[in-house]
């Protein structure tokens, strides 16, 4: 029987490797043999967004399916704009 699967990754050598940039360098782990210097500070690709003071959790709601319908049809946004409707009526 023969191996007819692709490799799921193709072979690198050091040449296929990207330079890493300084920020890069100023995020990553520092080991000294198998002993942890410094841990890593961030990704290696971006330090992405800045974490909300107040972020939104996700909750499960049933809304009756006109309403839901009628935000809906207002376009992107619709679920903020039920949070702005729902700020509204508690007052803040």
């Amino acid at each position: 029987m023969t191996e007819s699967r692709k490799p799921l990754l193709p072979d690198w050598d050091d040449d296929d490797l990207p330079e890493w940039t300084p920020e890069q360098w100023d995020r990553a782990a520092i080991w000294h043999g198998d002993k942890l210097i410094r841990p890593a500070s961030g990704t290696l690709t971006k330090p992405g967004r800045p974490r909300l003071e107040h972020p939104k959790r996700q909750v499960t709601l049933r809304l009756d399916a006109d309403v839901l319908e009628k935000f809906r049809a207002t376009g992107k946004g619709w679920q903020s704009r039920i949070n702005a409707e729902l700020r509204k009526i508690l007052g803040i």
